[in-house]
């Protein structure tokens, strides 16, 4: 059993749909809701949910950021060339313009985060399991 399956229901907002827009993009299943998604406004609020093991691809935003804030469960985030930290519950991520990044759940934890994002993201290189085992 997987820890903090709570967040399949969501905990704040509801987990959303299978994120199937951005599939190709994660290893593992994503869930997607979109909270704040105005053409006039230059900021995409969403909540993301991720099954144990999920993790998106390398991505940078450029010409924004994004900022992470964790709701539930256990995740974690890396930031190209440094060491990957873990995220709990209450942790906030400000990712600057350009930072290369991934970020998703611990291999046995459901993980949910709200993203604040700004600007393009550029979709890179998945992150493998043999450098997912070893942060």
């Amino acid at each position: 059993m997987a820890k903090h399956e709570e967040v399949q229901n969501g905990v704040i907002f509801p987990i959303g749909e299978i994120n199937d827009a951005y599939a190709q993009h994660f290893i593992g299943k994503s869930y997607y809701n979109a909270l704040v998604s105005d053409p006039n406004i230059s900021v995409i609020v969403g909540n993301v949910s991720f099954e144990p093991g999920c993790r998106n691809n390398w991505h940078r935003h450029n010409g924004g950021f994004q900022i992470l804030m964790v709701t539930g469960g256990e995740g974690w985030y890396e930031e190209y060339g440094k060491s990957a930290q873990a995220l709990r519950v209450g942790d906030v991520v400000v990712i600057q313009d350009g930072v290369k990044h991934w970020h998703g759940a611990t291999k046995d934890s459901w993980f949910e985060h709200q993203a604040i994002t700004a600007g393009i993201p550029e979709w890179l290189e998945p992150v493998d399991e043999e450098h997912y085992s070893q942060v």
